[in-house]
């Protein structure tokens, strides 16, 4: 059985996480897009973040590269209203951080300006330059390894990444290289549990795991696939918990059937006039001037 954590629980932070994962604590971290989905959130896990998945799970794209960082922000500073406890991760966007350093400063600094504590990019080796800046100017980085979105096209689709051995020691020789750039954390996605847990077992930053297995340093799912929100394929990672669409739905249709059989609303969820009120709304006739006014 899962506890919430109480209200009054101290704030997560990231030598708070690291300690954590050093101890063996399973960390957890799911998504949220507006102050509801941050509410449910915080109080069960330790980490929420801010994806750039909101482009397909609520903005109706194909996949995350059409978000933009007026999207990004307009989401986070939603989230980042509810105050959470759980550190709170924002998602750089596809070109907010490949167009030089003096933009990627700039986009990634307005995160934590806006209520994040750390930003989170994919890529290994060639992002480098990027994290050692961020890293520089006090901006905590989660690295993202394996399967990357904003690299679909390049990859070829959403496909598990790192079966063949070079691109399994590649996977592995990048995560070394971002924990020595300064990253806080990795997120590993869609790569073998083999590969996960040796790469796990072999650093001493935290590993979030999302189609990587059991042997990383806590897991990550996207909130909308954990409550059944989404429709259509859903990966083979993904475990869901509740049917909440169809629940939803059920209850928006029951109310719909309230309203068309005339029994919503009640009296009880209705308001009333004073009597005194009521007899001068009764007693009321339409001045002739009204008539006028509606001719001209």
């Amino acid at each position: 059985m899962s506890h919430f954590s109480s209200s009054d629980a101290p704030a997560v932070t990231i030598p708070l996480l690291q300690q954590w994962a050093r101890d063996g604590r399973l960390l957890v971290m799911t998504t949220a897009y507006d102050s509801v989905t941050a509410r449910l959130a915080d109080p069960v896990v330790d980490m929420i973040l801010v994806g750039d998945s909101v482009g397909n799970v609520c903005l109706g794209f194909d996949n995350t590269l059409s978000v933009s960082m007026a999207m990004m922000n307009h989401h986070l500073e939603a989230v980042a209203r509810t105050r959470p406890r759980a550190l709170l991760v924002a998602d750089m966007p596809y070109l907010s951080y490949h167009l030089g350093l003096e933009d990627t400063l700039r986009n990634a600094g307005g995160f934590l300006q806006r209520g994040a504590a750390a930003v989170k990019l994919e890529g290994g080796g060639k992002r480098l330059e990027v994290i050692r800046a961020l890293v520089d100017c006090e901006i905590p980085v989660m690295g993202h390894l394996g399967l990357t979105p904003q690299s679909v096209h390049a990859m070829g689709g959403f496909k598990v990444q790192g079966r063949a051995a070079q691109d399994a020691i590649r996977i592995l020789e990048d995560a070394h290289r971002l924990q020595e750039a300064g990253c806080f954390a990795l997120v590993l996605e869609g790569i073998p549990s083999e590969l996960a847990a040796r790469i796990t077992q072999s650093l001493s930053i935290p590993t979030i795991g999302i189609g990587a297995g059991p042997h990383c340093s806590g897991q990550v799912l996207v909130l909308h696939d954990v409550l059944g929100l989404t429709q259509g394929h859903r990966p083979k990672f993904v475990r869901t918990y509740i049917d909440g669409f169809d629940l939803l739905q059920q209850a928006l249709a029951h109310w719909a059937d309230d309203v068309r059989g005339g029994v919503f609303p009640s009296a009880a969820e209705s308001y009333s006039l004073p009597a005194a009120s009521q007899k001068a709304v009764c007693t009321w006739v339409k001045p002739q001037s009204l008539d006028q006014s509606e001719a001209r």
